[in-house]
């Protein structure tokens, strides 16, 4: 196996496995953390010991490496390139920077200062605010898995012997 198409298949795994984490958070575990802001965002940080704060980080670090590995090591195939590159930088902007510029700030008003710090209104809304803004986070990473797809798609199809035309 090819390191190129190795790294491609590492990204789109890896991926995958966020996109289902981000799913699987928006689906079930926000409705119930966000149900009774800020009673339910305190029963959250009692229940989870390890939570989406630990997982995350080094899944989205790997993300990151992974897609960039993949898209250096093949930058020479322009097809599958633009595709890797596309599902990259939605994740690079659309998850990453979103994250750090949205979703930190409001991870910590909710769950490491909270009541201590914070009136229940700031707490609802910001609350609000962070659900409203994780549907974004989770159809930005829609598309970034379905580029990724497409590039992985595309490898594989550029590799495939083409038919001969002599009869």
């Amino acid at each position: 196996m090819k390191v190129g198409y190795a790294a491609i298949v590492a990204y789109h795994w890896v991926l995958m496995i966020f996109l289902g984490a981000i799913t699987f958070e928006t689906l079930i575990l926000y409705p119930n953390i966000f149900r009774d802001a800020p009673a339910s965002l305190e029963q959250a940080v009692e229940f989870m010991k390890i939570g989406p704060g630990d997982f995350f980080p080094p899944v989205g670090m790997l993300m990151l490496l992974t897609g960039a590995a993949s898209v250096i090591l093949n930058w020479r195939n322009r097809n599958v390139r633009l595709w890797l590159l596309t599902s990259v930088l939605i994740i690079l902007f659309g998850e990453f920077l979103f994250s750090v510029i949205f979703f930190w700030p409001r991870n910590t008003i909710m769950f490491i200062e909270g009541s201590a710090v914070h009136s229940a209104d700031v707490l609802r809304r910001t609350a609000q605010e962070f659900e409203a803004l994780h549907w974004v986070r989770l159809g930005l990473c829609l598309p970034a898995s379905v580029f990724s797809f497409l590039g992985l798609l595309r490898y594989h199809r550029s590799r495939e012997p083409q038919p001969s035309m002599s009869a």
